[in-house]
């Protein structure tokens, strides 16, 4: 083809049109972006700029306080004076932690936990250095803090506990969000230094209610974060109050009555249902966990076989031994069986190839229900509940609260079994026996009950009434409708209850010092082994002569007046043994109940046995920790990074161990323990 200039330049012509064009596409795509950009996202980019422009820092909110029946508190907040590290800022570790142990004047163990801390936080989660300083250290640190890069003192609030481990397992406690925690629910507020959240008890189950609000705190930074000025802040918002129908007088006092022993105590309003105390004993200090729980600190807890980590009140499972006798009595009176019939119990009692055993190796002669209960007669209910068939007897278990279920702010409870013939051919596809009766009747073999059943079972018998038990004030009370026993009925088993602490039954210890006041109860023991036929022969070894674990528990239901109950109280002592007087559960009982009566007439005795204890909880617990840190050979290993887990680890193994031995299917052989007092 031939080429004419022409043709060049229409050539040329189309290209530059055809260039023009994609200038133009070009040119008017980059208009559209910049206007979306300048006017649609606006918004968003001038949030993102002034982020690069404000740091924006929020506050922990003040939790609410946690408050008795009177307004009296159980846990309120503190002034709080600490030092944090941030992993992502520090630039040399070494360094920092040296200044601030001239600072500081960290021990070896802090320093250690910091470090593993530091191991375990991501880059933006704060690592504690030091909780709860005085003020001359906290300037300190502030003066210097150009040398100390990373590190951020703050002053903030921090829980307090003013009971300890009075309220441990009733308040649970706070601690610091995990990196899990975060990683979960993603709220930038768990990232803030010096918040905390509940962790168990109340504190855990009423996170949303005792949080409350964050502040927020504005500071106006160049591009390398220097400070310009501070902005505008937002005030936190504290959480609501949360009132118990607890009594903090009456609370720490039982803590202090149980003394060394490892067990449980509940005292319960009968005219409402109103918890009044519950305490598990021993217990951790919550204001340990709050400031951060030291490593010698958590492997003394962790080892301690009395198990202080563990709420003995609602994870503990006991059979509840011949507490139930009376609860048996009702049922039997209601099943047709006439409480003036007699039973004589020569000791034992044979059934088919067994003999089963009464508590009174010689017997107790002819009884008739209410000496049955008054001398918690064995034989008495192995024949009358053998007679009647225990499914007769386990409806009535169930309506006075064992097996029962109760809405209590805790996340962890076991509720124990009340069995019968359909229970154990669907738990062990087997059918019942007559032996399992006569376990089922002295509360033993297959029964099994938490310390709070127990004390809702006393105030079901006081007040006739299905009370249910109730803790958070402003909860509406539930109907108590009345129990299915007549009111003859009950004044039968109250009478025989009246019998055992004040006409010669195995609960005289318990007799109150009150001119005016009766208490009415019943004494209980639970084995934990097997007394064999060779021992009994030889004589039944006794509990000061077996080690901790090998010993009974003992336990004591209650109410008073005996003529009026205003009050009901439950106590499980665990491996008790009955071994010293003034710490088993009929004195206990009693100065629990003289103390709603008359206060100072239970301090009195109280003062007069405490001091042969080593004093009240708080001393103890400070001279064990002293004397545990002076034997130990070795470095402890770190606590845990989450405690909550290994606290709820280490009680649900306590409380297997509780109950690994307690469903013997051939308890009865051995019979009760319960001894006159």
């Amino acid at each position: 083809m031939r080429i004419t200039e022409a043709t060049q330049a229409y050539s040329f012509s189309r290209r530059a049109v055809g260039l023009g064009f994609l200038q133009g596409g070009v040119a008017l795509a980059l208009a559209s972006r910049m206007g979306w950009l300048a006017v649609v996202e606006n918004e968003q980019y001038q949030l993102k700029a002034e982020s690069n422009r404000v740091n924006l820092t929020l506050t922990p909110p003040r939790r609410g306080w946690i408050v008795d029946r009177h307004g009296v508190p159980i846990a309120n907040n503190r002034t709080d004076y600490r030092v944090d590290l941030i992993p992502d800022r520090i630039e040399d570790k070494p360094k920092i932690l040296k200044l601030l142990t001239e600072i500081l004047n960290l021990t070896p163990e802090d320093v250690a936990r910091i470090e593993t801390d530091l191991k375990r936080a991501a880059g933006f989660q704060p690592v504690q250095v030091l909780e709860n300083l005085d003020w001359d250290r906290f300037a300190a640190v502030s003066v210097r803090l150009p040398e100390l890069v990373g590190v951020a003192p703050t002053q903030g609030f921090a829980r307090n506990y003013p009971l300890g481990a009075a309220v441990g397992h009733l308040t649970g406690y706070v601690g610091a969000p995990s990196a899990e925690q975060y990683k979960k629910e993603k709220d930038p507020l768990l990232l803030a230094p010096g918040f905390k959240l509940g962790k168990d008890g109340i504190e855990k189950t009423l996170e949303d209610v005792l949080r409350g609000t964050p502040g927020a705190k504005r500071v106006e930074v160049t591009a390398h974060g220097k400070l310009v000025k501070e902005l505008a802040t937002r005030e936190d918002r504290p959480g609501k109050t949360v009132k118990l129908t607890i009594d903090s007088g009456l609370q720490e006092y039982a803590a202090r009555r149980l003394g060394t022993n490892s067990g449980s105590a509940i005292v319960i309003d009968v005219s409402n249902g109103d918890i009044l105390a519950m305490v598990s004993m021993p217990a951790y200090d919550p204001n340990a966990f709050s400031d951060g729980i030291t490593q010698s600190e958590w492997k003394m807890l962790a080892e301690n076989d009395h198990v202080p980590l563990m709420n003995k009140v609602l994870q503990g499972l006991y059979p509840p031994g011949s507490t139930v006798k009376p609860m048996n009595g009702l049922a039997l009176m209601q099943a047709g069986v006439d409480p003036h019939a007699r039973v004589s119990c020569s000791g034992a009692l044979r059934v088919g190839n067994g003999v089963f055993h009464c508590h009174k190796r010689g017997g107790h002669g002819s009884l008739d229900l209410k000496n049955a209960i008054m001398q918690s007669c064995d034989i008495y209910f192995y024949e009358m509940v053998r007679r009647v068939g225990y499914d007769a007897v386990a409806p009535v278990a169930r309506a006075l609260g064992l097996g029962q279920k109760f809405e209590l702010p805790f996340g962890t409870q076991r509720y124990g079994t009340v069995p019968d013939s359909a229970w154990k051919l669907r738990r062990y596809k087997d059918a019942w026996t007559v032996a399992d009766s006569l376990n089922a009747s002295i509360g033993q073999g297959y029964v099994l009950a938490n310390p709070m059943q127990l004390a809702v079972m006393a105030s079901r018998l006081a007040s006739g009434r299905a009370l249910t038990p109730r803790l958070l004030a402003g909860e509406p009370l539930q109907p108590a409708n009345a129990l299915a026993a007549t009111p003859e009925q009950l004044a039968i088993i109250r009478d025989a209850m009246f019998g055992v602490v004040n006409q010669g039954g195995t609960g005289g210890a318990a007799r109150m010092q009150l001119p005016n006041v009766a208490i009415a109860a019943k004494t209980g023991t639970a084995q934990v082994r097997r007394i064999t036929m060779a021992e009994r022969a030889g004589g039944v070894l006794k509990n000061a002569a077996l080690p901790f674990k090998l010993r009974d528990h003992a336990l004591f239901v209650c109410f008073a007046p005996a003529d009026n109950p205003k009050y009901a109280a439950a106590i499980v002592l665990e491996h008790n043994g009955h071994t010293v007087r003034n710490l088993d559960t009929p004195m206990i009982g009693r100065d629990i109940m003289t103390w709603l009566f008359d206060r100072d007439l239970a301090m009195k005795s109280l003062a007069e046995v405490e001091p042969t204890w080593g004093g009240d909880y708080r001393t103890r617990m400070a001279e064990d920790a002293k004397a545990f840190d002076q034997a130990q050979n070795v470095v402890a290993p770190p606590a845990p990074e989450d405690a909550e887990a290994a606290q709820s680890n280490v009680a649900a193994a306590a409380a297997d161990a509780t109950t690994s031995n307690a469903t013997s299917s051939d308890a009865a052989a051995t019979g009760s323990a319960d001894t006159g007092e």
